[in-house]
């Protein structure tokens, strides 16, 4: 299975041009379930960078050519999931193709978090291709007094 990575540099792999059929899922009666002409490519990799911003984490990552209607962004205190489509605007025949590096096609991407988050102040801001999420860090040390209400 080829890399996001690879699929967008186009390198390959004689390791990646032979056909892995031990995904083949078989049903109660020992028929396949699938039939191999109607698999597609799997979905590819978004490469990311994370680090932290003292009382945050950022996460940064790279969709350019992506409508923000066809991104999902998903949060858990401790995870990030980031899953979207890329899709070609032109139908262009394989054979009218030269050379082709891009990738197009559905991608995702989960990562788990090294600190807990606060999930209602988080945000997503994309400018020029640069998705940008801010997730700020819960403060376990944060302490308060509480009154007793009569």
């Amino acid at each position: 299975m080829k890399s996001f990575f690879d699929k967008l540099t186009g390198t390959s792999n004689i390791e990646d041009e032979t056909e892995d059929f031990t995904n083949i899922s078989i049903n109660d009666e020992n028929q396949q379930s699938e039939d191999p002409s109607a698999w597609t490519e799997s979905e590819g990799e978004l490469s990311v960078d994370v680090y932290d911003d003292k009382d945050k984490i950022i996460v940064k990552t790279m969709v350019a050519g992506v409508r923000p209607e066809d991104l999902d962004i998903s949060i858990t205190r401790d995870m990030v999931t980031i899953k979207g489509i890329r899709l070609e605007e032109q139908a262009i025949t394989k054979d009218n193709y030269y050379h082709q590096e891009l990738y197009w096609g559905s991608f995702s991407r989960t990562i788990m978090l090294p600190a807990e988050i606060d999930i209602e102040e988080s945000s997503a801001t994309e400018k020029y291709g640069l998705l940008i999420l801010t997730l700020p860090k819960i403060d376990k040390e944060r302490r308060t007094q509480l009154r007793v209400k009569n």
